[in-house]
């Protein structure tokens, strides 16, 4: 078998994988991933044990378990390019030997559920509500660097493109679907769900405006009024549709949970974000040890 050279797969000196300098031992196989490091400890601190903690750049994880499960809570930074790095990465600990640079025989899928804050783009969706993304909207582009075209929702895609007149210079727009399986663990009633949008950045990539035009003004009214066959664009944020897609392709489980601290549509903020963080964290936990 071919082996992987050492400018593709980068090693620490101690044999830690490069950027979140992690080895195999250290990673539980049901992961949460928080995009602020400060967020990393607020996960940890409801578990009953820790065994490992670690951090390089923006990436801190505390590995331990909760009611007797193992759990690994990673802090990924912001935007779908750290989230390339993390989910390959975290590929490479459960699937390539490290040591001898191999693709190894037998897959091993992760368990991987974000637990992040957003904005709300509908009305009836609440400041202080929780928001479960059935799919991954992708406006950032980053997964056509990946053949991907067999894990794409191509008849929403195009739907998506010809309602808000999409501009043909910036990237095609992809979408993909979570893991039903997960997402059968963590729903319930006072969850509301739909398509998260995921912006390759955070002001005129959503539409915000300080001293720059934007290409396309009405482009955030475009997307509230989407809908297909039902279903809904729900909120964006900066990691969804990445988590989804190399998720996906990869060979693991994926779902993406958010808290809503803004609402976009009526100019509404969250008058306790850290409150409506910390019950989502909560409510999370419980349901994936139930």
């Amino acid at each position: 078998m071919n082996k992987i050279a050492p400018s593709e797969l980068i090693l620490n000196p101690d044999g830690s994988i490069y950027h979140i300098n992690l080895k195999p031992e250290h990673l539980a196989h049901n992961i949460i991933f928080v995009g602020d490091q400060n967020r990393v400890a607020k996960v940890a601190k409801h578990f009953d044990t820790i065994e490992f903690e670690t951090q390089k750049r923006e990436f801190k994880t505390i590995t331990g378990t909760f009611k007797n499960k193992r759990f690994s809570v990673i802090s990924t930074g912001i935007g779908p390019d750290n989230i390339d790095i993390v989910i390959n990465e975290l590929d490479a600990l459960v699937n390539i030997d490290l040591k001898t640079r191999t693709i190894k025989k037998e897959h091993t899928s992760l368990n991987i559920v974000r637990i992040g804050t957003s904005g709300s783009l509908q009305n009836d969706i609440p400041v202080d509500s929780f928001v479960l993304a059935k799919y991954g909207l992708g406006f950032d582009g980053m997964l056509h660097a990946y053949d991907c075209e067999n894990i794409l929702e191509r008849e929403m895609e195009d739907a998506f493109i010809k309602h808000t007149d999409y501009s043909a210079r910036k990237s095609r727009p992809y979408i993909v679907k979570n893991s039903s399986e997960i997402e059968s663990i963590l729903t319930s009633d006072e969850i509301f769900t739909g398509i998260t949008a995921t912006a390759g950045g955070f002001y005129g990539p959503q539409g915000r405006v300080l001293r720059l035009a934007i290409q396309d003004p009405e482009l955030n009214k475009k997307i509230d009024s989407f809908n297909f066959n039902g279903i809904k664009i729900t909120n964006l944020e900066m990691e969804t549709s990445a988590i989804y897609g190399l998720a996906k392709l990869l060979g693991h489980q994926a779902v993406s949970m958010n808290a809503i601290i803004a609402n976009r549509a009526n100019l509404t903020f969250s008058e306790d974000p850290y409150k409506t963080v910390d019950n989502l964290i909560t409510y999370t936990l419980n349901k994936l040890v139930e």
